[in-house]
């Protein structure tokens, strides 16, 4: 038997990874007994800030190329939003609690897991993968702490609000993807004139934050997950060029592109639930309710959810993880999941599968290579266990960045296509 701490995504893939090769697994997870700053429920896999696992075209976009790796692999994520997708355009979005509750029910079901509601506060001295995420209990951090002897990263996430449909003012706002991509109407817009901006990030800058705790002041953000008023501090122009940028998108009342643009994704199956797309906050409650409703179209926003923010905390990886994810000064134990440094449910969720496929082989007395860098799995895995600088190691998406170059001269536009081709011919062999 294995033990896994942890039933986030990484915990629950590679619970499946495993009981699917037959070894029996016991997964303790401590929501049911403790919650978390972030969480609001018990189930497993739990999506707590975007409901959106990003793009999922596998031609010309690392994570969609990720996306059909697992799939190739029997991902019980992936299984689990493919089966409750909700429409965006080009992005593969879910019903976030149809998700998890997919997964957690799949968990529970499999005759070789072991389903226990318990906080782990020490390392298990037999085999087990530790994919407690950024939300380690302080235990068992401590724990980990010395027994690496390495101080944490650490950085703060943030969460978006999310509004009732019906409560968006339609007479203003227009369904469309941006360049009419997808469907073409998967995203609510929300139009800005040059003055309602202004005013708009006026009143992100004036607005009254949350107070961090001492221990949390010196904690760097992540930029993957900026909190939207601490974008707007960089300059009056910077959300025009990030979360709110409205090129590709037509006002059917003007036919012009607006001057700024709120976009809202769809949040679950009944598409009654739609989240702010980018607006990450660490405003208090009610200055989020009071400068959101400056938005035009959600003068009358209802918030099923205001946004909020938490630390998490990850490991220097390529200092301290094998070329396996295993442990360097304690080999039976690995890691998985956004503890490593990995970023995004996609990553996560891969990274927990590998650990799942290395310790079923290891504990069948097999040998698994890791799969090749030409991959999008190989490339991410090879990123976390020494491709990266552990001096300046940070949390990173998987990208054609982290991908070996094509040799010989290719035109650049054929690079993307050519990298893919590459990863799923390198994928079958090695899978093979």
């Amino acid at each position: 038997m294995i033990h896994i701490i942890g039933g986030g995504l990484a915990g629950s893939e590679a619970a499946w990874q495993l009981a699917e090769a037959g070894i029996s697994v016991k997964l303790s997870e401590m929501r049911g007994v403790e919650g978390t700053p972030a969480h609001q429920t018990d189930h497993l896999a739990e999506l707590v800030c975007s409901n959106s696992f990003r793009s999922d075209d596998a031609e010309r976009n690392a994570v969609g190329l990720l996306h059909a790796e697992m799939r190739a692999l029997g991902s019980l994520i992936l299984r689990a939003a493919d089966a409750h997708k909700v429409p965006a355009g080009s992005a593969l979005a879910v019903d976030r609690d149809g998700f998890s509750a997919a997964v957690t029910a799949a968990i529970e079901a499999h005759p070789n897991i072991e389903l226990v509601r318990e906080r782990v506060d020490t390392l298990p001295e037999g085999p087990a993968i530790i994919a407690t995420g950024p939300l380690t209990a302080a235990p068992l951090a401590s724990a980990i702490g010395a027994e690496t002897g390495e101080d944490a990263l650490a950085f703060f996430d943030a969460i978006a609000p999310i509004v009732h449909r019906d409560s968006i003012d339609m007479s203003i706002c227009w369904f469309q993807s941006r360049w009419n991509k997808g469907e073409g109407k998967d995203y609510i817009n929300c139009p800005m004139t040059k003055d309602e901006y202004l005013a708009f990030h006026a009143a992100l800058l004036a607005g009254e934050k949350g107070e961090f705790k001492e221990w949390e002041k010196d904690t760097p953000y992540f930029e993957g997950c900026m909190p939207i008023e601490v974008m707007a501090e960089r300059g009056v122009d910077t959300l025009r060029y990030g979360p709110m940028k409205p090129v590709g998108l037509d006002d059917p009342r003007t036919g012009r592109w607006p001057y700024a643009v709120v976009q809202l994704r769809q949040d679950n199956a009944l598409g009654t639930l739609w989240n702010m797309v980018g607006f990450q906050t660490k405003l208090k409650y009610a200055e989020q309710v009071r400068v959101f409703r400056t938005i035009p179209g959600l003068q009358n926003a209802e918030f099923a959810r205001l946004g909020g923010m938490h630390r998490n905390t990850f490991l220097n990886s390529p200092r301290l993880l094998d070329g396996s994810l295993r442990l360097r000064s304690a080999p039976n134990i690995r890691f998985a999941g956004q503890i490593t440094g990995c970023e995004g449910y996609v990553e996560s969720a891969a990274i927990g599968l590998l650990a799942g496929r290395f310790a079923a082989a290891e504990l069948k007395g097999e040998a698994l290579s890791p799969p090749p860098s030409t991959t999008a799995l190989g490339a991410l895995l090879g990123h976390i266990t020494g491709g990266a600088e552990a001096e300046t190691y940070q949390p990173m998406n998987v990208n054609f960045g982290l991908f070996p170059p094509i040799e010989g001269r290719t035109k650049k536009s054929d690079r993307k296509e050519l990298m893919t081709a590459r990863a799923r011919e390198a994928l079958a062999e090695w899978a093979a």
